[in-house]
């Protein structure tokens, strides 16, 4: 029960805090908006319809009040990150250990750079990828961009380059606690950089060559770094038999324990053989019993009254 209490106090907690970064996201709309727009106003199309204007619409009657909703509710998130992060954090650290918090501690401090390393790569290519895909149409078309297929297109970008950075993080994560050793890393390397590709084509909302490729080449580096930290870990770590090459169906030889070595505590002690006396196994001396009367009694002397 007080598990629940601290759960619901700590959720009610992130809840305000992400209310208050939604609230500075609604203040401080219209900067934010000019920097969410910035990659498609560097593309032609952006001034079709107004000549050296960069030109989004929007069709309906509610749909510019749900952008600068959705707009508030993403600087809302980001700004209040750390109150909610460390609400997670401190209901999750009292079931650790020592060194599971260590390591918590370490996979936090990388995963928040790699995250943004991949959102800030996203929104660096975002105009050149927006200029190849608009770039297919014919020339006597025009390009009439609706603000929320905008903005729902920049917020997939950011979210999936900055997930994607991740993958080399739960790599090691894994070798660390005994799952992923370096030898399945290593044998399967080619089909994982196979699927890195695969992954980037079909998980980017355009599907160009150039998201595809910039999206896969920094995973692949970062694959190789993370193999690479595997293979030093288990390198300066205790030598231990190897399995690796059995079959699934094939059972490991088990090696038994050799045998303790005696000592003067742990020597048998000789106690011979115990020496017992003969048992004087004599005749019992009881007296018989009758059928139904007990003990019988002497005959009477028929004549002593005589």
């Amino acid at each position: 029960m007080e598990h629940l209490r601290e759960l619901r106090n700590r959720l009610l907690i992130a809840t305000v805090a992400v209310v208050v970064g939604i609230i500075v996201g609604w203040i401080v709309f219209d900067p934010v908006w000019a920097f969410i727009k910035e990659p498609f106003c560097e593309t032609p199309q952006a001034q079709q319809l107004r000549v050296g204007e960069c030109t989004l619409t929007y069709g309906g009657i509610f749909q510019s009040f749900f952008l600068t909703l959705k707009v508030s509710a993403m600087v809302g998130i980001v700004v209040s990150s750390p109150v909610w992060l460390y609400q997670v954090w401190a209901f999750v650290t009292p079931a650790l250990y020592r060194n599971e918090k260590r390591y918590s501690i370490a996979f936090l401090g990388l995963a928040i750079p790699l995250f943004l390393l991949g959102a800030a790569l996203a929104y660096f290519i975002m105009d050149t990828s927006l200029a190849i895909l608009l770039g297919f149409a014919p020339s006597d078309a025009v390009a009439i961009i609706q603000i929320d297929e905008y903005v729902s297109y920049v917020l997939i970008m950011l979210v999936i380059f900055g997930i994607s950075f991740e993958l080399p993080l739960l790599l090691v994560f894994l070798n660390i606690i005994g799952i992923l050793p370096h030898a399945t890393v290593k044998k399967h390397r080619r089909t994982v950089i196979f699927a890195m590709f695969v992954f980037g084509a079909v998980i980017t909302p355009g599907g160009d060559p150039l998201t595809m490729m910039a999206l896969a080449t920094p995973m692949i580096l970062l694959y190789f770094l993370a193999e690479f930290f595997m293979f030093m870990r288990e390198k300066r770590a205790p030598a231990a038999e190897d399995f690796s090459h059995l079959s699934d169906d094939e059972a490991s030889p088990l090696s038994e324990p050799p045998p303790e070595p005696l000592t003067e505590d742990s020597a048998p002690i000789d106690s011979g053989p115990i020496d017992s006396g003969p048992i004087d196994s004599g005749p019992i001396d009881s007296e018989p019993l009758d059928d139904e009367s007990g003990p019988k009694r002497p005959p009477e002397d028929s004549g002593s009254g005589r």
